[in-house]
């Protein structure tokens, strides 16, 4: 028996996230074999007028490629998939898999090719600037497992979570982003963070299922030398195939000068990739009503209601703030009761408290009113 609720996602994503009009092509990409929703999504896009082009990737297979990356062959496995991406209006990335740490004993070196060839030329300069796109999750028993749920449960959540009415979340969002976009001075105070720095000028973007899926956040970024303080992230933060828990970042003028973690060497090399990986790229407020907890998938867990996500590397082209690096690690912080609380100023206003807004052009962004 077919699941309606895979058809209607397919339908969302090709009519509301990437819009499809007729004649426009979508490159559909799967990392892991989900039939089911690839074919509802070429389905629809058909059903659009469109023209669905389908690469299935599998992470087993580009983890034995990665193992043995030379620069010479990933240039030219990045000159061909950014001649295919070239051509295309939309793109729909379908994440799945059965271990989140499939890459964790490829070397950091093997990483950075990727990341300097494919994942620049391919995804940072064409696909994220020059299509519609979109990128989510599928969910399988690997992620039920994650999130700590049974398989069914956790469908049932998956769903509920990606179908819901993102055009009234999109409203809802409307009066933070005009409040940030007239805010100077941020600060974070919580159960070991106090941290400020400025997002004077930079434009604040809300993200309401048209880029992400399952969506819901507000982001900006911060004026590049005006972090100061110190941050500690409360929830476990997969990347690079390691999942790094109680990570610690002290900021002056901007910069990381200080790391810790769980495996503090390990994250301090990250750090070190380049120049830019020491800086952040990003500031987001999570607002998802029915994603409270963290499962190890930042797609999930940086909508997470009550959270905010602080992140060091590459700034996105909407909200530019200078910084250029091949790290972008969204890392999160939950700041309601249950994980500590938490409060958010705005030019040393109230906005948030324990994961709630308590000003009253804010309250509509709170979990009862997006359901």
């Amino acid at each position: 028996m077919k699941d309606p609720r895979i058809q209607t996602l397919a339908k969302n994503l090709i009519n509301y996230s990437v819009k499809l009009q007729k004649g426009e092509k979508v490159l559909i990409e799967n990392f892991g074999l989900q039939r089911e929703l690839v074919n509802a999504l070429v389905k629809e896009a058909y059903a659009a007028g469109g023209y669905p082009f389908v690469l299935l990737k599998d992470h087993q297979v580009d983890r034995a490629l990665l193992m043995g990356a030379e620069r010479e062959q990933f240039e030219m496995i990045a000159e061909f998939e950014a001649n295919v991406m070239s051509q295309m209006d939309a793109y729909i990335g379908l994440r799945s898999g059965d271990n989140i740490n499939e890459h964790a004993d490829i070397p950091a070196d093997k990483m950075k090719i990727y990341g300097d060839t494919v994942g620049q030329k391919v995804h940072r300069e064409i696909r994220v600037p020059k299509t519609k796109w979109v990128v989510l999750r599928y969910p399988n028993s690997s992620m039920a497992q994650l999130a700590k749920m049974s398989t069914e449960a956790f469908e049932d959540f998956y769903f509920d979570v990606c179908n819901l009415d993102y055009s009234k979340m999109s409203k809802a969002m409307d009066n933070l982003v005009e409040l940030m976009n007239r805010t100077d001075k941020v600060r974070i105070t919580g159960p070991g963070t106090d941290l400020t720095f400025s997002i004077k000028g930079i434009p604040a973007i809300k993200c309401a299922g048209e880029m992400n899926i399952p969506d819901g956040e507000v982001f900006t970024a911060p004026v590049k030398n005006s972090v100061n303080g110190v941050i500690t992230y409360n929830t476990p933060s997969p990347y690079q195939g390691f999942t790094f828990e109680n990570v610690r970042l002290t900021f002056k003028d901007g910069k990381i000068v200080e790391a810790t973690a769980n495996d503090t060497e390990r994250i301090n090399k990250i750090f070190d990739t380049d120049e830019g990986a020491r800086y952040i790229g990003e500031f987001a407020i999570g607002v998802n009503p029915y994603i409270l907890h963290p499962m190890q998938d930042i797609l999930f867990d940086e909508k997470i209601d009550g959270s905010f996500h602080f992140t060091p590397g590459q700034c996105y082209d909407e909200a530019y703030n200078g910084n250029h690096s091949n790290i972008h690690w969204d890392m999160v912080n939950i700041q309601r009761p249950d994980y500590g609380g938490g409060e958010i100023y705005f030019d040393d206003v109230l906005i948030r408290k324990d994961g709630r807004f308590v000003i009253p052009e804010l309250e509509v962004l709170n979990p009862e009113n997006l359901k």
